[in-house]
């Protein structure tokens, strides 16, 4: 049984996976509340070094005398079932529980719990509206998928009776939690290493938006046929976004200054709102602002904070961020890990100024190169110059079915400029040999390709 956190009781809760960004999230929260927090994890990093300048116990590595008698332990799903600390605290007889339904558990604690979900955008949306919240004066507790300058990290804990987060639909983790109001930004194929098919994903995200409350609501992009046809069938409330016809929420003469930002006139209800202008580039960031103002006029937010708001957010890191210039090229990263992400995020880069386009992808996983491997062979279309690097294995490992260099030959097939550099060493050697004046770097992928940039700035390209 969960120990009663709301008993007012100081507990101590362990953590096995303490540095991933949710997770590390949580912790902070029960930090603040006043709990004792150890956890342990692969390695030593900025979140785990926050963590411990918070008061929490954070062990490298994993090992059974970690747990010395918590009151609770929580594991990630990245977590193997025989995971020596997850052993340990059962054969003691002590509690344990998955992230998703810790999370899930705390989200009772809020009288106006919002899921953001979506297999893109969730974290850049989450954030806007994050800020939209805070500069409204609701003292919202946030739970962000990436660190975001504009409230020091990736959490935030409020007073307020608000909780932002996102929702990951990877093992239909979703289901585990209980919000007020969902926005569901588009249903895609991804993760298919769990999900069977498009069928099998659509039906969580269907049972996920059913858990809303009659008289909760649904935020829905009116541009995916899927997500639509679910929304049909609801009986909560549900107001709709998008730039096709018949959104309540939606954006016309969309135009973009010189750094590819867009600005584009707001209408709601088919009347004129304003005129509102964003501090990030790319098309899909229209999408995600329309969201996140849908959103915002949920809880009745005054439209001149939700319009000062999204013209001073300038992104998440890992979302198109500009990590320097040197020598006449310019270096961005960039989290995009699924085909649509990675085509929206070189629409983006064609909006912002530079001559060639270079993309050094990083590939997130095995399963999903292989099952989308034509999808990807198709989504760089857009860069003139692509560098395909190993595949980041993550929670999988390699059984030799796929290799990044079947993706460099599917891309060269289409008439693609592609080749395979293993190394990141290599691959900085490779670029500082071939760049030109104005060329812009983009490095992408949602494992360890961001240090591909950091590299290159540091490196002597003369």
């Amino acid at each position: 049984m969960i120990p009663d956190f709301s008993a007012g009781k100081k507990l101590y809760i362990h953590f096995i996976g303490i540095g991933g960004i949710s997770m590390s999230g949580i912790a902070h929260i029960l930090l603040e509340r006043g709990h004792r927090v150890s956890g342990s994890d692969r390695s030593t990093s900025p979140i785990t070094e926050k963590l411990k300048a918070k008061g929490a116990e954070v062990y490298v590595g994993h090992s059974r005398e970690y747990i010395k008698d918590p009151d609770l332990v929580v594991y990630t799903s990245a977590v193997d079932q025989s995971n020596p600390e997850l052993e340990a605290a059962r054969e003691k007889g002590i509690e344990t529980i998955d992230r998703a339904s810790m999370l899930g558990f705390l989200m009772k604690e809020y009288r106006y719990p919002v899921a953001i979900a979506g297999a893109h955008g969730k974290t850049t949306t989450t954030s806007m509206v994050s800020l939209i919240f805070e500069n409204a004066g609701l003292d919202p507790t946030l739970l962000i998928g990436g660190e975001l300058d504009q409230i020091g990290g990736n959490v935030k804990v409020g007073k307020g009776p608000y909780l932002v987060t996102e929702a990951c639909e990877y093992r239909e983790n979703f289901l585990k939690f209980r919000p007020y109001a969902a926005v569901v930004l588009n249903i895609d194929r991804d993760h298919l290493d769990f999900f069977k098919d498009f069928e099998h994903i659509k039906s969580a995200f269907e049972r996920f938006v059913k858990l809303i409350p009659d008289h909760g609501w649904v935020v829905a992009y009116n541009g995916d046929p899927a997500l639509m046809d679910i929304v049909s069938r609801l009986s909560c409330r549900v107001i709709t976004y998008g730039t096709e016809e018949g959104a309540q929420v939606t954006a016309k003469n969309i135009s973009f200054d010189a750094d590819g930002c867009a600005g584009f006139d707001l209408y709601i209800e088919g009347r004129y709102m304003d005129r509102i202008r964003l501090a990030i580039p790319g098309r899909h960031n229209v999408l995600n602002a329309l969201a996140a103002i849908s959103t915002g006029r949920i809880f009745e937010i005054n439209m001149d904070t939700i319009k000062k708001t999204l013209a001073g957010f300038t992104g998440t890191h890992r979302r198109f961020e500009i990590k320097g210039r040197k020598k006449g090229f310019t270096v961005v990263d960039d989290y995009a890990h699924h085909p649509a992400e990675i085509k929206a995020t070189l629409e983006a880069a064609a909006n912002f100024p530079h001559k060639r386009t270079w993309c050094v992808f990083q590939p997130h996983t095995y399963t999903r190169t292989k099952l989308l491997l034509d999808e990807f062979a198709q989504c760089f279309d857009g860069a003139d110059r692509v560098i395909i690097t190993d595949i980041y294995a993550a929670r999988e490992r390699d059984t030799g079915e796929i290799h990044s260099s079947h993706l460099v030959k599917a891309i060269s097939e289409r008439g693609g400029s592609a080749v395979y550099i293993p190394g990141f060493r290599e691959v900085v050697r490779y670029l500082s040999e071939n760049l030109q004046q104005g060329d812009l770097v983009l490095t992408v992928g949602a494992g360890d390709v961001y240090k591909v940039g950091e590299m290159l700035l540091e490196a002597d390209n003369s």
